[in-house]
């Protein structure tokens, strides 16, 4: 099957709609984390303790900062609403898969430019060559940027929390809510 371009087809004659982004709206949850705070009268450090979290990191998260998933996990409990509330969806991003990699590859310093420019090249043909259309849309996608450090049994319960999160998206989206 040929992978759908960049121009908005995918074999010239079908229309293939890309999924839209969701991000981690910092603003908001920093916003939240302060009103939730002050109208309880605790300081950060007290906050930072009912919410088992350490002092540097609510301080960080109050100033916009991103939390970690268990950290953000232990907030949305002690604010006492869902995760979701803080995931804003944005346009689908410009950069196809291929140069998002390609990017990393020549920012590597541990590679040469003709090296990376090569490893690029494999890239970019094995996607054309593999890539499909989704068969499910995608409704709800994060960037985890402490992936590798996450402790055993995390990626599953996400995966489990992103699934929830999608399911009730798509019913919300079906009864013309969004």
């Amino acid at each position: 099957m040929t992978p759908p371009s960049r121009s908005g087809s995918a074999s010239g004659d079908e229309a293939f709609e890309e999924p839209t982004v969701s991000h981690l709206n910092s603003e908001a949850l920093a916003e939240a984390l302060r009103q939730r705070r002050e109208s309880a009268g605790l300081s950060i450090r007290n906050a930072a303790g009912a919410a088992d979290v350490s002092f540097m990191t609510l301080s960080r998260v109050e100033a916009g900062g991103q939390p970690d998933l268990a950290t953000f996990l232990r907030l949305c409990a002690w604010l006492r609403v869902p995760p979701e509330t803080f995931f804003i969806t944005g346009a689908p991003r410009d950069t196809a898969t291929p140069e998002v990699v390609a990017t990393h590859l020549l920012t590597d310093p541990r590679l040469e430019r003709e090296a990376a420019s090569r490893i690029a090249s494999v890239v970019r043909d094995m996607y054309t060559a593999l890539a499909s259309e989704p068969q499910t849309p995608v409704t709800v996608t994060c960037h985890l940027r402490a992936a590798a450090t996450l402790r055993p049994g995390v990626p599953e319960r996400l995966g489990e929390l992103l699934v929830t999160m999608q399911d009730r998206l798509m019913e919300l989206e079906a009864e013309g809510a969004l």
